[in-house]
């Protein structure tokens, strides 16, 4: 993240599309889609009412808390402040960002507190943030879907800002630098235990709704520069093809594995991931999506999102379909009901990731300047069966309103309090 949020790599990744690209309760809410589909992965639950989510991100301080060194006190007001927007906005879900670089928003058994919280990575910050978070948003109605990163370790390249204890400084072998910032490396077995076990304590310690995962895997591209997993390959990659081939397996057996652990210590518990919204171009794939990204997660990040659907490794995909009807290189009337198409009969449940962050940004185009542009997706998307709901980023935005585009999208659809999606 090069201290920019997660969805700065994805507006870099829109600017990479080929063409000019600017730069710059009681009452039952809706069900998308009528009845339920059937049934998804063995043993988990099965969504009936539409998700209306909202991504709470942590890192760099962009959501919450305002800023690091904040009182517990008034770190607890704030996270309460967003849940309760989340209410007001008449949504039902907050997907809270808990382990947002190798570290951890509770007291974890495998890494340090996260620096966003005291300003110091490793120092106790006097309070349980996660678990504040799922006690109150079930207080409220909210389910909390807890957000973690796999693989990003740090912003920067120095081991030395890191924690002493910081277990990419006890196991220096694991990192690789790429593109200003460290990594955990994908190719290493000892590395999808360990990342998976990190992540598994806060399953194990709390009631959390669901496991998310965003957009990284390997990392996004960097011109001029290779990710080096020469040594890991060589070591692990006999039989593949390919690199390439190689480090798509690495992500597979994550997903694969995380989802079979996930549903072993918790089965209530779901998992979802929200990735980038274009799996490969027809371009590059009959089975692509008419689309002509720049960034293709199958190629680019070695992220076969369309397998874990179709496997039925996860519960929900949630793909981050951030442009506006009509954008020319990856228009939203098309991505949607390709992911539409993708998620039928697998029973894998299709939220769509809004752009909330654009509306009324000057940089963006002309269609983000419309408050209703959003409204205008979900008014799109109902007509496809598949989709259950939609996740806006982000928790600010939410509540600052810009352009009144979020107004628009609760008078138009969220007029009955959300009822839970379970």
């Amino acid at each position: 993240m090069g201290l920019l949020s997660r969805r700065t790599f994805t507006v870099a990744a829109a600017a990479a599309l080929a063409g000019p690209v600017a730069t710059g309760d009681s009452v039952a809410g809706p069900v998308i889609g009528g009845t339920p589909g059937p049934p998804g992965p063995p043993g988990r639950p099965r969504a009936s009412a539409e998700l209306r989510g909202m991504w709470l991100t942590t890192v760099l301080n962009r959501d919450w808390p305002s800023r690091a060194g904040l009182s517990p006190d008034r770190q607890r007001a704030e996270l309460v402040g967003h849940l309760d927007t989340a209410v007001r906005r008449r949504l039902n879900a907050v997907i809270f960002q808990v382990r947002p670089a190798a570290d951890a928003l509770w007291p974890s058994a495998y890494e340090p507190w996260s620096q966003y919280l005291t300003g110091v990575q490793g120092r106790d910050p006097g309070w349980d943030p996660l678990g504040t978070a799922v006690t109150e948003a079930h207080a409220r109605g909210l389910e909390l879907h807890a957000w973690f990163n796999p693989y990003r370790i740090a912003t920067h390249t120095d081991p030395g800002r890191l924690a002493a204890n910081h277990p990419a400084r006890t196991h220096p072998g694991w990192v690789v630098r790429y593109g200003g910032k460290m990594y955990y490396n994908p190719g290493l077995p000892a590395v999808r235990t360990f990342v998976q076990d990190a992540m598994l304590d806060a399953v194990r310690k709390y009631p959390v709704d669901a496991v998310h995962w965003d957009d990284y895997f390997y990392p996004y591209p960097v011109a001029g520069q290779a990710f080096d997993d020469g040594a890991a390959y060589a070591a692990h990659g006999a039989g593949f093809p390919d690199r390439a081939a190689w480090r798509r397996d690495n992500i597979d057996r994550l997903v694969r594995e995380m989802g079979a652990r996930v549903r072993q210590i918790r089965p209530a518990t779901r998992f979802g991931i929200s990735p980038f919204g274009v799996w490969r171009n027809a371009a590059s794939d009959p089975h692509g999506s008419d689309t002509r990204a720049g960034v293709e997660t199958y190629d680019d990040l070695h992220a076969d999102t369309r397998k874990w659907v179709r496997e039925r490794w996860i519960d929900y995909i949630c793909p981050q379909v951030y442009w506006n009807l009509g954008f020319a290189a990856a228009d939203y009337a098309k991505l949607v009901p390709w992911w539409a198409a993708v998620t039928k009969n697998t029973g894998v449940r299709l939220y769509v990731g809004e752009a909330l962050y654009k509306a009324g940004d000057p940089a963006q185009p002309a269609a983000w300047q419309d408050p209703a542009e959003l409204s205008r997706h979900l008014t799109f998307a109902r007509t496809y069966p598949q989709v259950g709901g939609h996740v806006f980023f982000s928790a600010k935005g939410v509540g600052s309103d810009p352009l009144g585009a979020m107004t628009r999208v609760v008078a138009d659809h969220y007029r009955q309090p959300a009822t839970s999606v379970r």
